[in-house]
């Protein structure tokens, strides 16, 4: 059995969903965050996506045929202090208000700890960790006011598992997790739902280049169950569920999404 595509979730999906017309902010314009933003736009969501790299948004930015918006770009570096909430008041401007947040932003740093400065470190951290508290505070804050609203972060089996030559991103992405259970937590009773997807290994154009090293595609199928990696159509649907009212009893959850791989 092959594994669906984006378009086969997407129209799946858009029918029962119940996302036409909401206000969609994704925070990282590559990888699987590219592929929801498609995935939220023909579910019929209006979307904001943010991202340092204008040729991503370029790449991302389309109107339905009437020259409405569909998506629009807004070029940012979620590392910079402030950022954050700036980003969501200016997407908050362009939407007329936010009922979704995707956090989609990380980056890895394949070496042993031993290795590793402290520059290092904190580059990881501020990347993965600093810029979803940073845009999922602000998201919160207006979610909570408005009493309502879901936020769905990229999370990783590497929060759980431990990974060599992992260590700053396994980190960021454990303390992702902890930090969205605390926010889940205090924002429940206000109809805020903070939620997480876990991914395992996933093939995007992100991991492209690890996995063509010699030997490596080959050994991390022997550690999945299903005896094959994921594709980002795999993670986009969960995604699109969390970000909808059919989700409106689940918070404060990682949930993974590995072929088996967090089992053993």
């Amino acid at each position: 059995m092959t594994a669906p595509t984006l378009t086969e979730v997407s129209t799946a999906t858009s029918d029962w969903l119940g996302l036409e017309g909401a206000r969609v902010l994704v925070a990282g314009a590559g990888g699987i965050g590219a592929e929801s933003v498609a995935a939220y736009a023909a579910a019929g969501a209006r979307v904001v996506v943010v991202d340092r790299d204008r040729s991503r948004l370029d790449a991302l930015v389309s109107t339905d045929p009437d020259g409405r918006a569909r998506v629009q770009g807004i070029a940012a570096d979620l590392t910079e202090a402030g950022s954050g909430a700036r980003v969501v008041a200016e997407a908050i401007a362009k939407l007329g208000g936010l009922d979704v947040l995707l956090h989609s932003v990380g980056i890895n740093d394949r070496r042993p700890v031993l290795e590793l400065t402290e520059a290092d470190w904190e580059r990881v951290l501020k990347v993965n960790l600093f810029t979803a508290f940073g845009v999922a505070q602000a998201a919160g804050r207006h979610m909570v006011e408005q009493g309502h609203g879901h936020i769905v972060m990229i999370s990783s089996v590497s929060g759980l598992l431990a990974h060599q030559k992992h260590a700053p991103y396994a980190a960021s992405k454990g303390g992702m997790n902890q930090m969205l259970r605390v926010m889940a937590a205090e924002w429940a009773s206000s109809g805020v739902t903070v939620n997480a997807v876990g991914p395992g290994y996933i093939e995007t154009n992100l991991t492209a280049a690890y996995l063509e090293k010699p030997g490596i595609r080959e050994d991390l199928v022997r550690l999945v169950p299903a005896g094959r990696l994921g594709v980002p159509s795999e993670v986009v649907g969960p995604i699109l569920f969390l970000s909808s009212d059919h989700a409106a009893f689940v918070t404060g959850q990682v949930l993974y999404i590995d072929g088996g791989r967090t089992l053993v």
